[in-house]
């Protein structure tokens, strides 16, 4: 899967998932532009992978329109846009959730994602193609005690099926990836402060474990090549198998590997 001289820009690309995508689709070709609110680490990432790096706050409408037309100036038209810009937040009671909390999840991972969609998917559709990925998540998916986080991931779903929609007869494709428990930073941080159970984690999935931001990385760049020619508004989960298991708690869980029967 090669990626040869398409321009690929990466918003929250400096680390997590959208590090291991800027990394996957550099190593596959791509001149890439990592994106991120910490340009110091967008910096040091895109002088690993031989990029470009820009400072981006996704939840400002114009600061997405004055990044896309930079980029556009300086280096060519962006064929592929990942939008892995995002912030998580702290399982809590709803009542216990911050006006001010809701509202900078919202800002970010819902608006934000629209915002750097439109800035730069108008544009592609305008030249007639291109191929976004959204980040979305399996909280996007199911009932969780995530109350500003998995309203926000189910927004970026159907805002990518929107999307989709408004823009296929100018030749561009919309996709989301629904990533489930992913080891990244974040996470590992939280395991080590003891803040989350990585044996409840990995034992939810059927596969029995995490999954990996090369994981997402190569779902996304599936979806970004031309392998993928004929697939726009889909939700692809990238879980481990998360999504399947849960009901079978109901049934006492799920049967051990075969090798370890009688």
């Amino acid at each position: 899967m090669s990626f040869t001289g398409r321009i690929a820009v990466i918003t929250g690309g400096a680390s997590g998932i959208g590090a291991a995508c800027s990394r996957m689709l550099a190593e596959r070709g791509a001149r890439v532009v990592v994106t991120d609110r910490d340009l110091a680490r967008a910096e040091a990432l895109a002088q690993e992978i031989g990029g470009t790096a820009l400072a981006l706050d996704v939840g400002h409408r114009a600061a997405n329109d004055e990044a896309a037309a930079e980029i556009e100036a300086r280096l060519g038209p962006v064929d592929i846009l990942v939008t892995s810009a995002g912030v998580l937040q702290r399982p809590l009671r709803a009542e216990l959730l911050s006006e001010a909390d809701v509202e900078e999840v919202v800002r970010i991972d819902q608006i934000g994602t629209w915002n750097s969609a439109v800035a730069f998917g108008g544009r592609m559709a305008r030249r007639g193609q291109g191929s976004i990925v959204t980040i979305a998540s399996i909280a996007g998916m199911r009932s969780m005690p995530l109350h500003a986080y998995s309203p926000a991931k189910a927004a970026v779903i159907e805002m990518t099926r929107c999307l989709a929609a408004e823009w296929g007869r100018s030749g561009v494709r919309v996709n989301a990836v629904s990533p489930g428990f992913t080891l990244t930073p974040a996470l590992a941080s939280a395991i080590a402060a003891g803040e989350r159970d990585p044996g409840l984690l990995e034992n939810a999935a059927a596969q029995g474990r995490m999954v990996t931001p090369e994981d997402i990385a190569e779902a996304v760049l599936f979806l970004a090549s031309d392998a993928a020619r004929s697939i726009t508004g889909i939700n692809l989960p990238v879980d481990a198998g998360w999504l399947v298991a849960g009901s079978w708690a109901t049934y006492g869980g799920l049967p051990p590997a075969r090798g370890n029967l009688p």
